[in-house]
């Protein structure tokens, strides 16, 4: 299995940036002082589609040989990840087509559908998703681009985390949130290869979907089992490849809970004035939790999304706040 590099991630970075938004690093002094350390905010949420997910998908598909790229791309995606490969292929002339589990958020799937792909609806489990999107690929002939399980997603994700280091160079600690695992394995790759083992690298994952956890504690990938949990972007498992480059480089995942997710989102639209989604707010939840991790230390979070649907966040957050 061959893993990613920082040069590889370097090559990366030149080849999307005249595509994507060089994101901004914000500070806040109230949540430094609250949380008694100094955080600098990565905000993926101001990112093309509103989520970091179009830099692995503006660079997977721009490394598509011509050939392939007349055939179309295909992915299964809750969202994020679909709205990027659309807009990716949007701009590159090549039909996208996208499938969505039915429970996926409004916001998500109207995003998909005005970039212009096609959407085929599934159940909402990772066999359907995997299995739908095959079937597509064999009847279509578009190419499978992963929303985690690919090389050049990870690297493309990867240049999230070589933009913050690069704008702030002395980092202690650096966290990423923690799904499928593309972001995390590009944030450990790019981390690891700049700053080498002078950084702590940190993963921040629901409590209610602690595959990743799980995995990195006992050594053995373990599938997610029916997770519940508010951070819809952190339902998926770790493969493979996201589980090798994650239990060499990171230092450690953190699990929050439900209640200091849905706060912390809180936290950032009222103290920073910006939209975070639970996924996102993940990083801050972790900070929260573990104070005495994080106490005098210079941290950088990535924000890695900002597609938050208000028609059923409150209900949601209600049911997992009283529930847990």
């Amino acid at each position: 299995m061959i893993l990613p590099s920082v040069t590889d991630i370097r090559s990366a970075h030149e080849r999307i940036k005249p595509f994507i938004h060089r994101t901004p690093v914000m500070t806040s002094l109230q949540l430094n002082r609250m949380f008694d350390c100094d955080l600098f905010f990565k905000c993926e949420n101001f990112q093309k589609v509103g989520a970091f997910k179009f830099r692995g998908a503006t660079n997977a598909v721009r490394l598509l040989p011509d050939e392939e790229k007349k055939k179309g791309v295909v992915s299964h995606s809750s969202g994020n990840h679909a709205a990027a490969l659309a807009l990716a292929a949007a701009m590159n002339g090549i039909k996208a087509y996208i499938v969505m589990p039915e429970t996926a958020a409004e916001v998500k799937k109207n995003a998909v559908a005005g970039y212009g792909a096609e959407i085929t609806f599934c159940e909402p489990t990772a066999e359907a998703r995997e299995n739908t999107a095959r079937d597509i690929a064999e009847k279509t002939g578009a190419v499978l681009i992963h929303p985690y399980d690919n090389f050049n997603v990870i690297c493309g994700q990867g240049t999230a985390a070589l933009e913050l280091m690069n704008e702030i160079s002395d980092l202690d600690i650096i966290v990423a949130p923690v799904g499928g695992g593309g972001l995390m394995s590009g944030t450990c790759t790019a981390a690891r290869g700049i700053s080498g083992k002078s950084i702590k690298i940190v993963g921040a994952e629901p409590l209610n979907a602690n595959d990743a956890w799980k995995s990195f504690t006992t050594g053995v990938l373990c599938p997610s089992v029916n997770p519940q949990t508010v951070a819809d972007g952190l339902l998926t498992s770790l493969s493979e490849l996201t589980f090798s480059i994650i239990r060499n480089n990171a230092d450690q995942i953190l699990t929050v809970s439900e209640e200091a997710i849905i706060e912390c989102m809180l936290l950032i639209w009222e103290r920073m004035k910006i939209i975070a989604e639970a996924s996102a707010a993940t990083v801050l939840a972790a900070v929260m939790e573990n104070p005495e991790f994080f106490r005098a230390k210079r941290t950088g979070l990535i924000i890695s999304g900002g597609n938050v649907d208000f028609r059923s966040f409150y209900l949601e957050s209600v049911k997992y706040a009283t529930t847990g």
